[in-house]
């Protein structure tokens, strides 16, 4: 084990001394002289099936958050803040292109989300945050979860960031364990035994071990004109995941102090998507299960990147951003997190699928406050490189730039469409949100519907969606469905590209 931690360690510096050296090779001295003490660093923390309630400041009553708590109290937390998709790798792909999945076919309706041995990624023609920081003379470094496409040139190295160490889908893939009888017997009794994943729920969830699945832990690297791509231990010891990414991602930032050049820091945590592992310091310890303890270790990591920041004299010119990639998984019970008094969960365009902590937190710059405006975890591409002095190069961008929030005014976002594999569901608009198609998830119900005469719910009055306003208030209704309408006419449905594999 201390082996294993000492080589991790040792290559987590050759990285980030090796990306340094050649990212400077990239960014001429003029850049460099141009940027220096004008652009902010930038570190976006995404967390994995963490839903809008698992955090103190955002209601839970048991876990301990202080960490998070303390940014959100000396930041701004959003109460409105949404995920373009409500499962992972469309989640992330929105994230790192700005656009809704639909676009850029970064969906799917057979396959949700990428698998292991996908032959596709992110389309080589969308440039992603990362590239774009970059090309705005940022040194960039992912330390985490990718899931956008495990083949050679989907990996991050080939989407503009410098160096990456992670995982390349979910902990739960690759799994090398067969079911034993009285297992196989426990079917039965599932509602949905098509769903593999919650047949075998004790050795998920109860019972789990990092053999279970044959996860491999990678690091990559630019190198030249080509990539350094090694895979540092497989299966990945799951519990140290956490321990690992935030030490990748301090060793980082220690360095980049250094240097008169901003950074991009995307810090995508493993957890809580399950299977549940915490390091030997947090395991046990929070009174709150097993969710808890990794709720807990996530929250120390926090804590370890802006004491980093703080220790460099460098946090009054970073931003830091902490979500998540959609809302808790429901089915997996008290492993599955939850979303408040927020309907629903994963997989669902309910409030409780997509609606996530949304916390910024740059010292000076913004002031504390609860903005209870709308906006997306796909607006913070627009949003950074706004505040980073360039300009989004793409066509169709569906990211809007907060910074003007961020600054105390009205967000500009007004309205947030639903999509679920490459359907619109729901639609957003101010106050109001309307429901076309209901439907649960993983065999759960509510059962999918079609609604002739959509469902209306007001979201400051009624959060939980509980009590459909249609018929009371048909003028809101026309309008919602005009703008549906016009949004539709604004979105050209790109090919799936998870389907690809199916």
């Amino acid at each position: 084990m201390k082996y294993m931690q000492s080589r991790l360690l040792t290559i987590y510096a050759t990285l980030i001394l090796s990306a340094c050296g050649q990212s400077e090779s990239v960014v001429n001295n003029s850049t460099e002289a141009a940027t220096a003490n004008t652009q902010p660093n930038i570190i976006i923390m995404y967390a994995d099936d963490m839903g809008y309630g698992d955090m103190g400041s955002y209601g839970h009553p048991t876990i301990k958050t202080p960490e998070l708590d303390s940014l959100a109290a000396e930041g701004q937390r959003w109460t409105d803040f949404y995920v373009a998709a409500a499962v992972c790798s469309p989640s992330r792909g929105a994230l790192m292109t700005g656009k809704y999945p639909v676009r850029t076919g970064l969906y799917g309706k057979k396959n949700v989300v990428f698998f292991p041995n996908a032959t596709g990624g992110i389309p080589q023609q969308e440039i992603t945050i990362a590239e774009a920081l970059k090309n705005a003379g940022y040194s960039t470094a992912m330390f985490g979860k990718w899931h956008l496409g495990d083949a050679a040139d989907a990996l991050p190295t080939r989407h503009g960031f410098d160096q990456w160490m992670g995982l390349p889908y979910s902990n739960d893939m690759d799994a090398v364990y067969t079911l034993t009888e009285q297992e196989l017997d426990s079917v039965k009794d599932i509602e949905n035994p098509s769903k593999k994943y919650f047949v075998n729920f004790r050795k998920y969830n109860v019972d789990p071990k990092s053999s279970n699945w044959n996860v491999p832990l990678m690091h990559s690297t630019t190198n030249g004109d080509g990539f350094d791509d090694k895979i540092i231990e497989r299966p990945t010891e799951q519990p140290l995941l956490t321990k690992h990414y935030t030490e990748g991602s301090v060793a980082y930032i220690n360095e980049q102090a250094k240097s008169d050049k901003p950074f991009f820091l995307y810090l995508a945590y493993t957890m809580p998507h399950v299977p549940l592992f915490s390091s030997e310091n947090f395991d046990g310890k929070s009174g709150a299960g097993r969710f808890g303890d990794v709720i807990t270790e996530i929250d120390w990591s926090v804590g370890q990147i802006k004491a980093a920041l703080e220790q460099n004299g460098i946090d009054k010119n970073t931003l830091v951003v902490f979500s998540s990639d959609n809302g808790p998984w429901l089915v997996m019970n008290q492993f599955g997190g939850s979303a408040g008094l927020l309907r629903n969960g994963k997989q669902t365009t309910f409030e409780g699928g997509m609606r996530v902590p949304g916390i910024f937190w740059w010292p000076k710059t913004i002031k504390p406050a609860i903005v209870r405006d709308i906006g997306s975890v796909m607006d913070l591409y627009a949003t950074v490189l706004s505040l980073a002095g360039t300009e989004p190069n793409a066509n169709n961008l569906d990211s809007i730039d907060l910074s003007p929030a961020l600054k105390g005014q009205a967000s500009p976002r007004q309205k947030m469409a639903f999509y679920r594999s490459g359907e619109l569901y729901a639609f957003r608009k101010g106050q109001y949100k309307i429901h076309l198609i209901t439907e649960g998830a993983y065999g759960r119900p509510p059962h999918r519907t079609v609604h002739e005469k959509p469902l209306l719910y007001h979201l400051g009055e009624d959060p939980r969606e509980l009590f459909d306003v249609a018929d009371e208030r048909p003028e809101v209704v026309a309008d919602m469905i005009k703008a549906v309408e016009e949004h539709k006419a604004g979105i050209i449905i790109a090919e799936s590209i998870f389907d690809e594999n199916a």
